[in-house]
């Protein structure tokens, strides 16, 4: 007679990363605030959105395979929630524009990194982060080419992207690197002094290129790229020395997020 088997205990089914939709949001409100307008944006954004809880159920279950009781299955009903809301769109997105597939096949080899790093049960690496900042990062240029081209196959080439797309990809990707290295400096690094300084480091830096960046764009509309990393180089030193809570940290983060985004559709609308 066999032993009775434990029930299956459910995984909730939205991802419980706050901080991962600020970066998934951030660089989507980017895109779409300078993308010429068209219907396959919202096709795009519905993808994009779904994406994200897909592939952290997918990465759930490529790290469960390595744990000493692995029980997968627990992933299964909200990776297959996901996928019937991100596939669908995915095949209208590619039917609509044709040329994300050369996207797609980008995004794929990050996943692989993600994956990689899932196998190792070392998804919270820096490194790790970094492929996650990149993929974001990318959707500002994506979501532009979406909204510019039609129904091709053929890949928009580098410099038939506007100066101004890529000038807020670089925004955006320096935000949220800033804003990963401030964040893990109060949790994963918290008792490493060194770390905390690189992070008020790099803000600094970032303040000054977000100037750079704003002459790049032309004056005076460009100073509105810079209030944001004004005030993520303000929130590193008010808070060095300080044990914040989870929550704090992230609607700090937050208020930096809404600034750039503010700043690029109001740019995105001059």
């Amino acid at each position: 007679m066999t032993a009775p088997t434990s029930p299956v205990r459910q995984v909730a089914l939205v991802p419980p990363q706050h901080g991962a939709w600020a970066f998934l949001g951030l660089p989507l409100v980017v895109g779409l605030a300078i993308a010429p307008w068209s219907p396959a944006l919202l096709v795009l954004a519905v993808a994009w959105v779904a994406a994200y809880p897909w592939s952290y159920f997918a990465l759930a279950v490529a790290k469960e395979q390595t744990a000493r009781h692995p029980r997968p299955e627990r992933f299964h009903r909200p990776m297959l929630l996901w996928s019937c809301i991100a596939l669908p769109a995915l095949l209208a997105l590619v039917l609509l524009r044709p040329f994300v597939v050369w996207w797609g096949v980008v995004y794929a080899l990050a996943f692989a990194v993600n994956i990689g790093f899932a196998l190792r049960r070392d998804d919270r690496a820096l490194i790790n982060d970094g492929v996650f900042i990149l993929e974001c990062t990318l959707l500002v240029p994506v979501a532009w080419a979406v909204g510019a081209y039609g129904r091709t196959w053929a890949l928009p080439s580098i410099a038939a992207v506007p100066t101004h797309v890529w000038i807020l990809a670089i925004a955006v990707g320096l935000l949220l690197a800033g804003s990963t290295m401030h964040v893990r400096s109060f949790i994963r690094e918290r008792a490493n002094a060194r770390f905390a300084r690189m992070s008020e480091a790099f803000a600094i830096v970032s303040l000054v290129i977000s100037v750079a960046l704003a002459g790049w764009w032309g004056l005076p509309q460009g100073w509105l790229l810079v209030p944001a990393f004004a005030f993520a180089t303000a929130r590193s030193f008010a808070m060095h020395g300080s044990t914040p809570r989870p929550a704090r940290i992230g609607m700090v983060e937050l208020v930096a997020f809404v600034l750039l985004a503010a700043g690029a559709v109001i740019l995105g609308r001059a």
